[in-house]
């Protein structure tokens, strides 16, 4: 098997996401999930979709898998976890993972581990070996779609096996592989370090949960997700990314 999991009881889970959340956090504010119509991201620009019946996306979480005594974060701005399971997220029926088994690039020529196709192999349980590794900097992964689609929400788990804070969490849509022109749907950048312009979003502590971006509906065939290290140390990890949509017809 290609991963090795370290999977910790829902109860300890739960206690170190409560007893730990100021250290970790600094602040106690509350991620928006879906809302009853989809788009709601302040920096997605993209065009909503048809008139249609919303249900909530089906979402496989994978364990909670937090060990150890997070280490306290001095970063800004940084929104605290639920403690509790997150709202469904909403969106037109027929809104399936796109991203499952599609082509992965990377900024990356020398992954410092794994292999990109981990980003989208279906596989984001906790492991110390089932992640992309990338060097430090702000460095990206890309998802080819293979086609055109109207993209709803995309999931991304870095690395949640510890409680980690990522720097300038950015992502994007767009028709063209080198993203001359693209939309933003998430920019938590507040310093501009990684020269894309300050976003508006805040940061998050890493959990099971992964974090669920609202798209608005923007359309594209290719995802582009950066980051820029986190909290503990330089590195950039990618778990998984789902991709929520509807090609284009």
């Amino acid at each position: 098997m290609k991963r090795f999991h370290r999977i910790v009881s829902g109860r300890i889970w739960l206690v170190l996401i409560v007893g730990t959340t100021c250290a970790v956090a600094g602040c106690s504010k509350v991620e928006r999930p879906g809302t009853p119509t989809p788009g709601t991201s302040e920096t997605a620009a993209g065009p909503k979709s048809d008139v249609a019946k919303l249900v909530p996306i089906e979402i496989k979480l994978p364990a909670p898998a937090f060990r150890g005594t997070p280490k306290p974060s001095k970063e800004p701005n940084v929104e605290a976890p639920l403690g509790k399971p997150r709202p469904a997220f909403l969106a037109p029926e027929g809104t399936v993972n796109l991203a499952r088994g599609k082509s992965v690039a990377a900024s990356d020529p020398a992954p410092a581990g794994g292999e990109v196709d981990y980003v989208t192999d279906g596989d984001k349980e906790a492991s110390d070996f089932g992640y992309l590794g990338l060097r430090s900097g702000t460095e990206w992964v890309q998802v080819d779609l293979d086609r055109q689609a109207t993209v709803y929400a995309v999931l991304v788990w870095h690395n949640h096996a510890e409680a980690r804070v990522y720097r300038d969490v950015i992502v994007q849509i767009g028709d063209d592989p080198d993203f001359l022109d693209a939309v933003t749907v998430f920019n938590n950048d507040y310093d501009n370090s990684s020269g894309m312009g300050i976003g508006p979003e805040v940061g998050y502590v890493e959990t099971a949960e992964g974090k669920l971006i609202d798209c608005r509906g923007s359309q594209g065939r290719y995802v582009r997700l950066y980051r820029r290290g986190n909290h503990m140390d330089d590195k950039n990890h990618y778990t998984e990314v789902e991709v929520y949509g509807r090609p284009v017809e």
